[in-house]
């Protein structure tokens, strides 16, 4: 080893084993597993070294990682100061993910997709609490006993009930990216769509279902190496408080729109995925999705519906994942939304791809079509 070359990520959210770092162009890197699982994609740490001078780094096991196609046209993100990130070379060979970068100071930050902190996570809370119609409540706690946070918008009970959360997959950051700029529009007393949607609804935000992996630097578990996004069928404490805890609020609180916010590690754009493969899937609510993905075009030319999962087929949805699962509870239009590791390839940046800002503003453009969609249930 080399001891002027120091990686470390014993930090919030940080994931790398070192192997090697005998010179900034020989440094050798392994990704560690979620615990008690075997999924491993997302990476998080620094390096300090000499600025100036060329580092190339391989992250060893890239290939056997849990989305193998998600390193292809992949570039990873790099931060100075950890508020500004870019993308900087990086190439995979089938096996190997290779990043080459000649940093302008002695330390660098190298990650999967911005992270979004735990510190920035109780900001956010705090600062929503700010706005007089919005109230916080624990609805229990995490395996490491962390709070899980929902933020409660509220001015009337006798309304609609909209219910938002992200980051059942903790790695998937850019879902609570996209949740800050969505509150910040909600919340926005100026906003003429926010006052609308307000006089319409009630909304219910979980900013961050997994706050222990989120910590941990895993990539799709929770602190007991479940994956939370398969336990809405039979919510166990023993197993996923994180969902146990949501669905019995949902219970008495109601739902009648379900959004949950993701990342996809493999398709470079943005796009929805529905409960067209339930039982109860009904014309009812195939045309409210209709009306989302209508109003969501006409609100940005960030969202597309050409390229996405597969349509399930009818009678064939998995119930243990949460869009189903909801849908079928509350026989309500019910979405998952994909955001990109990668870039969005209608829109290309090769600077930034796609980024922690373009997913707030993602973000706050969600409120158009959920007006619309409140507009019809209305009638």
């Amino acid at each position: 080893m080399n001891k002027s070359i120091q990686i470390s990520a014993d930090f919030d959210g940080g994931n790398i084993k070192v192997i090697n770092s005998s010179s900034p162009n020989n440094i050798e890197l392994e990704i560690n597993k979620d615990h008690k699982s075997d999924f491993f994609q997302w990476f998080y740490f620094r390096v300090t070294s000499k600025k100036n001078t060329s580092h190339t780094l391989k992250i060893l096991n890239a290939g056997s990682s849990a989305y193998v196609p998600g390193w292809e046209e992949y570039q990873a993100v790099c931060s100075y100061d950890r508020k500004n990130w870019f993308r900087v070379e990086t190439s995979f060979n089938g096996k190997e993910l290779e990043i080459n970068h000649t940093p302008k100071q002695d330390s660098f930050y190298l990650s999967y997709f911005t992270p979004f902190s735990h510190e920035r996570h109780l900001d956010l809370i705090a600062q929503s609490q700010s706005s007089e119609i919005c109230s916080l409540k624990s609805l229990g706690k995490s395996f490491d006993g962390k709070d899980i946070d929902l933020l409660r918008i509220e001015k009337d009970t006798n309304k609609l009930n909209v219910w938002m959360i992200a980051r059942q997959h903790p790695g998937e950051t850019m879902a609570e990216w996209f949740v800050e700029g969505f509150l910040k529009r909600l919340l926005d007393s100026t906003d003429s769509l926010s006052t609308k949607v307000l006089a319409q609804a009630n909304f219910y935000v979980i900013p961050n279902m997994n706050p222990d992996g989120a910590f941990r630097g895993h990539l799709r578990t929770n602190a007991k190496g479940i994956n939370l996004n398969r336990e809405w069928e039979n919510p166990s404490l023993e197993t996923g408080p994180e969902v146990f805890y949501t669905r019995a609020e949902m219970d008495k609180v109601g739902v009648d729109l379900f959004l949950d916010i993701h990342g996809d590690e493999n398709l470079p754009y943005n796009f929805v995925a529905g409960s067209e493969g339930n039982i109860s899937y009904n014309e009812q609510i195939a045309n409210t999705e209709r009306i989302f993905k209508e109003s969501f075009l006409k609100a940005t030319s960030e969202f597309q519906t050409e390229f996405g999962y597969e349509l399930d087929k009818p009678g064939e949805a998995n119930m243990t994942v949460a869009t189903n699962a909801i849908a079928h509870r509350f026989n309500c239009m019910s979405y998952t939304l994909e955001m990109p590791f990668k870039d969005n390839n209608n829109l290309p940046s090769k600077e930034f791809g796609w980024s922690a800002q373009r997913s707030q503003l993602l973000g706050r453009d969600m409120l158009s079509p959920i007006s619309a969609v409140l507009d019809h249930l209305e009638k």
